[in-house]
């Protein structure tokens, strides 16, 4: 371990700790350093690296805090990782192994605890998809929008921005347009049927089943999509 990595660990055992909580201000870098036992330099690429990691946030003029340390902020960087990924057809099938391994448990585990709102929320998206199954980009959008609704009805937000970071705008922007290429749309429309039809009973077993054969049958398409497409630039950001 560098001694940069070190002083990085140690600040983040006082986080660990609670000695600086969510909220909290560091003190001041000379401080800092001598609370450590570091050379100010060191705290220095220690506090800027946490920075970038989204665990501390610097205010210009007023210092450095910790800060809330929610999931979704702290695991932000990796959807943009998983967009930096989308040129390699071998990542993006691996992309998609990760999310048929968590959605369909996601899914079971959203239909003991969704509730009537959000239940509505997600026919809502699914009335969407059905009136734009001409409009890629809308089928796109609300295809999202149902999936994050379904996992949000987990209320593990540590399982939501997975997913969300692992099923990326792009990736199913190119699913999306492989299927409608293939006019299976429809097919695909039934599954999402399916998955809502499933939670509407707060059947968990028959909503991870509907989940897992959606997962398992985009993953395919996609998979099929890859190899009738192998001449195309599968790092291009997908186009309005």
């Amino acid at each position: 371990m560098s001694l940069t990595d070190r002083a990085i660990d140690q600040i983040r055992e006082l986080i660990r700790t609670g000695a600086l909580p969510p909220g909290s201000k560091l003190p001041p870098e000379p401080d800092l350093a001598a609370q450590l036992g570091l050379s100010r330099n060191l705290a220095r690429e220690a506090v800027k690296a946490l920075a970038v990691a989204r665990v501390l946030e610097v205010r210009r003029g007023d210092g450095t805090y910790v800060t809330s340390l929610q999931p979704s902020l702290l695991l932000e960087g990796l959807g943009g990782a998983v967009e930096l990924l989308q040129g390699d057809s071998a990542a993006l099938q691996d992309l998609m192994e990760v999310r048929r391994l968590l959605e369909p448990v996601a899914t079971g585990l959203a239909a003991i605890r969704i509730d009537d709102d959000q239940l509505a929320e997600v026919k809502g998206h699914l009335d969407a998809m059905r009136d734009a199954r001409d409009d890629v980009e809308l089928l796109n959008r609300h295809d999202a929008a149902f999936h994050r609704a379904v996992v949000a009805a987990t209320g593990n937000e540590t399982l939501l921005t997975l997913l969300e970071s692992v099923s990326g705008r792009t990736l199913r922007a190119r699913i999306w347009r492989g299927l409608v290429d293939d006019e299976a749309a429809g097919r695909t429309l039934a599954e999402h049927e399916a998955i809502y039809a499933a939670l509407v009973t707060r059947d968990s077993g028959l909503s991870q089943a509907a989940a897992l054969l959606h997962v398992s049958n985009t993953e395919q398409a996609l998979r099929e999509h890859l190899r009738s497409n192998r001449h195309l630039n599968y790092g291009a950001p997908a186009q309005s």
